[in-house]
């Protein structure tokens, strides 16, 4: 086992921003972590098949006997194609080969002993890995051939993240083949190294339900969110290992709901301050990095040293007279993203108005007043406040079509797409007089959009009512779910739901991992209510099952939870010291009241919920009669 700090130097080529860049970025420390093999099978003559159980990002370390002087070729593959390692698998699902030659000289004291019947003696470890991809190593700096190529580029990417030399090259990969290995390949032989935050606790976090697959669904994003810490910061994917604002943020949503240290998040954000990417959207991300930063730590001394950075990535530049941001052609057609990849959007028609981007927009505002506020800033909270005003008004009037009572895509078109009404919806954009029909006609669609978006469509649901709508996505058969991805085999979220909707896509993707925030906070429940999780909310959802239960970390520990429903709904939870909960609990037809130990507790109706009046601490268990 190895651990490593990463230090990413900025490099700065312009005056203006010399002094700034002097800092280095850092990236959250790694290791690589020894994994045994599950199984090994022979399915050719002189060829083994290594299974590791799941993919991770690393490379082999080979035990050979003494005195064997094989040359051995190691093939690695995250997909499999009649029983062997996928040689063509497609999109950038991984694939790469590699020949080493063991050299193991023989020594004469080990090789009489082995004479001796006992299993003969192994060697030092030889690690074996492919060549680098130069998509992962691209430096500005760098002169090879291969680097020269991408500086040529029209638009040349960001550095790439590293990994330690040290390391040699680690890829993504579930299972190897060993050709030329001199006998019986054992357990023993092979070790893959495995690359992981240095503090990731794998008893962080646990989510079990009523349904399996719901159960195999948050594993898998669970473990997806872990496998993808190998850089130290949040990179996408494997194609490109930089950070994306939107995709960093959905990993720092579900990052929180599955380990204690969120450092990996905020030198995330540090690093994307310094290299921005292109899509429009991604700005605002930025703004909700640093809200969910202090939410859930409640660190204002790391907020307001990022506060007045974040005013660049409101693209006030392009607001309009109208309170709303506008796009030239030329951003349309670059940076308003909407989904992706495009062949995602439903349909949606964009305009110099779009509705998505200004949802995204107003969000942002809400977050920084709310965060200016928090900080003492009142001057820029209340300046932030009036925008918000004026572009709300414009929103309504200018993107609500009320006969049909849903958001259009943009001022210029009538065209309604699943984006332009679920963002609003999620975002707390809808007025309560249109919030009934747009969160109808969102909760009667099916998943017609991508995995990234994914993540709001189901918060939507939930958010308003339609919890049994997003376990029955989670769910569903074809190949729209997260039910498909492991169906297919898949240890791993997708950048895609399929490599028909993303030719290129990843296999290896945390933006597909949304399961892994999305059940603890609404299944389970459990989300702060207060920055710092000096409170937290309990409110469980069953979603059409029978009982959940689980663990959420928290800066203050970890909050248990427990939920059955039957005739009577029983709930029990388990606070660390520090934390208050406020408890809403589901209120079913007939129900008069809640107990708790057997006797009535103060709480009110509201809707669907029986609301607590009155906080919990500790160790309590609750019954809706």
């Amino acid at each position: 086992m190895t651990s490593h700090q990463s230090v990413l130097l900025r490099v700065c080529s312009t005056t203006a921003v010399a002094v700034a860049c002097l800092a280095p970025l850092v990236a959250a420390p790694t290791k690589l972590v020894d994994e045994k093999p599950v199984r090994i099978t022979v399915v050719a003559p002189g060829v083994h098949l290594v299974d590791f159980g799941r993919v991770a990002f690393g490379n082999v370390r080979l035990h050979a006997p003494v005195g064997a002087t094989n040359m051995v070729t190691v093939t690695f593959g995250e997909d499999m194609a009649g029983g062997r390692v996928n040689r063509d698998p497609g999109g950038t699902v991984r694939y790469n080969v590699a020949a080493v030659r063991l050299e193991m000289p023989p020594v004469d004291r080990r090789a009489a002993r082995a004479g001796s019947g006992e299993p003969p003696p192994l060697g030092p470890g030889i690690v074996v890995a492919p060549r680098a991809d130069v998509r992962n190593t691209w430096q500005p700096g760098k002169t090879s051939f291969r680097h020269a190529a991408m500086r040529m580029l029209a638009s040349p990417p960001p550095p790439a993240i590293l990994t330690p030399e040290e390391w040699d090259v680690v890829l993504p990969f579930r299972w190897v083949e060993i050709e030329g290995w001199p006998g019986e390949l054992r357990p023993e032989h092979i070790v893959r190294q495995a690359a992981y935050a240095s503090t990731w606790d794998d008893g962080a976090a646990a989510f079990v339900s009523s349904d399996d697959m719901l159960n195999r669904i948050w594993e898998m994003c669970r473990y997806s969110i872990k496998a993808t810490t190998f850089a130290g910061v949040y990179v996408d994917g494997d194609r490109e290992r930089i950070p994306y604002e939107g995709d960093a943020y959905l990993n720092q949503l579900s990052h929180y709901a599955t380990d204690f240290d969120g450092r990996m998040a905020r030198d995330t954000y540090d690093h994307l301050m310094a290299y921005g990417t292109w899509p429009t959207e991604w700005a605002f991300h930025m703004v909700f990095m640093a809200h969910a930063d202090w939410w859930h730590t409640g660190d204002t001394d790391w907020l307001a040293a990022r506060y007045d950075a974040l005013r660049a990535k409101l693209l006030l530049e392009r607001l309009g007279s109208d309170g709303l941001i506008n796009s030239t052609d030329a951003q349309i057609a670059k940076g308003d993203l909407v989904d992706w990849p495009g062949g995602e959007r439903d349909g949606h028609v964009f305009t110099g108005t779009n509705t998505v981007v200004n949802a995204f927009y107003l969000r942002a505002l809400d977050l920084m007043v709310e965060m200016g506020e928090a900080l003492g800033r009142r001057s820029e909270a209340e300046a932030y406040r009036a925008k918000r005003a004026a572009g709300f008004a414009s929103f309504q009037r200018l993107l609500f079509d009320p006969a049909r009572g849903r958001y259009r895509d943009g001022v210029g078109t009538e065209h309604s797409s699943l984006h332009s009404n679920l963002f609003p919806l999620a975002f707390g954009l809808v007025p309560e007089a249109q919030r009934s029909s747009v969160a109808a006609w969102v909760g009667s669609r099916g998943m017609d959009c991508s995995v990234y978006v994914a993540q709001y469509f189901m918060e939507a649901l939930f958010t308003h009512g339609y919890a049994p709508r997003a376990i029955e996505l989670m769910l569903a058969p074809g190949d729209r779910s997260w039910r498909h991805m492991i169906e297919s085999g898949a240890t791993m979220s997708w950048e895609a739901w399929d490599l028909k909707y993303k030719p290129n896509q990843d296999w290896n993707h945390a933006w597909g991992a949304a399961p892994a925030n999305l059940l603890p906070r609404f299944i389970l429940g459990v989300r702060p209510a207060a920055p710092g999780w000096r409170e937290a909310l309990i409110a469980p959802q069953t979603g059409g099952l029978t009982r959940a239960q689980g663990k959420v970390p928290t800066p203050r520990g970890a909050i248990d939870v427990a939920w059955q429903a039957g005739d009577v709904f029983r709930l029990s939870v388990n606070l660390p010291a520090g934390v208050r909960g406020r408890v809403r609990v589901p209120a079913a037809d007939g129900s008069v009241g809640v107990r708790m130990g057997g006797r009535a507790v103060d709480a009110r109706r509201e809707g669907a919920w029986w609301v607590l009046s009155q906080p919990v601490t500790g160790s309590v268990t609750l019954e809706v009669h």
